[in-house]
């Protein structure tokens, strides 16, 4: 039988390879792949319609991971969302969608009212009789919505298809070499697309899938004893959560790879990590599909500022540095970060500006990322900052990221952000956000005068807020709209 360059196509490659090898499991059951490939059918058998688009409002689980691709193989797109997500939020995305209907667990029922919904609860069994369905996939349909920010206010729906997801598997294999005798971690929400990496990398090339509980999903000594005792081998997560792993004093002897990226990552977050296991730092908007670059952070240096490198373009993918009419900058020049090849996605859902995506004479298209960068001289990118974050202070440009990068190569910081906030006369100032490294000995001063090396006076954050943890998104990202505020008032 033809295999198609489709989600579900390589993923019954693997059931046909080997059915009785150990695809998922989570804290209530394992199923091989061909078992794994039953309950994909005993639910896309239960749709009553032939959809375009599927909610899925799910906890993370086996059964979760069986609805994800019995609708792909019926051709068509899931959009995922947390069922933890604000109301207004999940209702906004399944209604610019338009699904068909959501897949979904009974306890979440009213959650999603005014929507057909299809219960798929955990521990349901796929019956041997249920007739074999067949796989209407195709390359160029579209796998599933991933929301991300918008500069509007509203989130961005981003359209990734079957060959997209085909085209990343491909450059994951290419670099890591996944065999039968991987096991990745689940890790991430399904609302961001490492999510992706973690699920159809791993059982696209026949490697398994260890789902934890979310208890120890938020507790790093519990993640590493489920880790230890399940013989997880990889890992693929923020930086954040590299962090936590490298405050230990060892990690899982199973591990042999650690995949960071949805953020920058800094030499403090992996220094006692580096000597015991291989560690890559990655780069890739999600209208890239996953990762763009890749950089292997073992026997190398990292940067002045204290980050490592992006890397290079994963296979399949060209990055380019080009100046604002989208021409090449020299070695060594600033310019925004563009992306083309078989992982750029359709573009955004609904009546959405789609500027970023530029379409060539030769019928390629760029993504323009908004992110700047510096192609380096030995061929790696440095990723610098957002093209759309300086402010202005005291009349001089200031770009936030900078100085967060200097408060973060402090000796007294663990972890560190700048926020720019607005007083009541519309002028600038900077909050600093500081997780120290001894909590006891922190002086702030001393972090003041650190900085006071690097910066002039006016890039000095006005206001330091000492923090015992930072507030995470869902996503894994330092959630910025938690941070206190620390009002600066006007006197007249």
């Amino acid at each position: 039988m033809e295999i198609k360059n489709t989600i579900y196509g390589n993923f019954k490659k693997q059931v046909q390879m080997q059915p009785t090898a150990l695809a998922v499991f989570d804290s209530n059951r394992r199923l091989t792949f061909r078992e794994l490939d039953r309950l994909v059918n005993a639910i896309a058998v239960s749709f009553t319609m032939q959809p375009q688009f599927v909610g899925v409002v799910m906890n993370h689980s086996v059964e979760m991971v069986a609805s994800l691709l019995a609708v792909l193989k019926t051709g068509a797109a899931y959009v995922p969302v947390e069922p933890f997500f604000p109301e207004k939020r999940m209702h906004f995305i399944m209604q610019e969608c338009k699904v068909d209907f959501i897949i979904t667990e009974q306890q979440y029922a009213n959650k999603l009212q005014g929507f057909p919904l299809l219960f798929v609860e955990q521990g349901i069994t796929a019956e041997n009789w249920q007739p074999e369905i067949e796989d209407k996939s195709l390359p160029q349909d579209i796998a599933y919505v991933l929301y991300t920010s918008g500069s509007t206010g509203l989130p961005k729906g981003v359209m990734v298809e079957n060959r997209n997801v085909c085209h990343y598997v491909r450059a994951f294999e290419n670099e890591f070499h996944p065999t039968t005798n991987d096991v990745m971690l689940q890790y991430s929400v399904c609302s961001f697309d490492i999510f992706v990496e973690e699920v159809f990398t791993t059982l696209l090339s026949g490697a398994t899938l260890a789902i934890p509980q979310e208890d120890e999903k938020k507790d790093v000594q519990l993640l590493m004893r489920f880790v230890e005792r399940n013989g997880v081998t990889i890992i693929s997560g923020f930086p954040y959560l590299l962090l936590e792993m490298n405050k230990l004093k060892n990690i899982p002897a199973s591990l042999r790879l650690l995949i960071s990226g949805g953020d920058v990552l800094r030499t403090n977050f992996i220094s006692n990590l580096l000597p015991q296991v291989e560690i890559y730092n990655t780069y890739g908007p999600s209208e890239t599909t996953v990762c763009a670059s890749y950089f292997r952070c073992n026997d190398t240096q990292p940067l002045p500022d204290g980050t490592y490198p992006i890397g290079r373009a994963i296979k399949g993918t060209r990055i380019q540095i080009l100046d604002e009419n989208l021409k090449p900058v020299s070695a060594g020049e600033v310019g925004e970060i563009c992306i083309s090849g078989k992982g750029v996605s359709r573009g955004y859902i609904g009546k959405r500006e789609n500027e970023a995506f530029i379409t060539q004479k030769n019928g390629t298209t760029i993504y323009r990322s908004g992110d700047l960068g510096v192609l380096q001289a030995d061929g790696n990118i440095q990723f610098l900052r957002r093209k759309d974050t300086q402010v202005m202070i005291m009349g001089k440009r200031v770009e936030p990221f900078e100085v967060q990068s200097i408060l973060c190569g402090c000796n007294e910081v663990e972890s560190g952000v700048i926020r720019p906030c607005t007083d009541e006369r519309g002028l600038s100032y900077l909050t600093a956000y500081i997780v120290p490294k001894d909590k006891k000995a922190f002086r702030i001063m001393a972090v003041k005068k650190a900085m006071a090396k690097y910066l002039p006076v006016y890039m000095i954050p006005e206001f330091f807020v000492r923090m015992d943890a930072m507030p995470i998104t869902p996503n894994g990202k330092i959630n910025i709209k938690a941070l206190p505020i620390v009002m600066k008032t006007c006197c007249s």
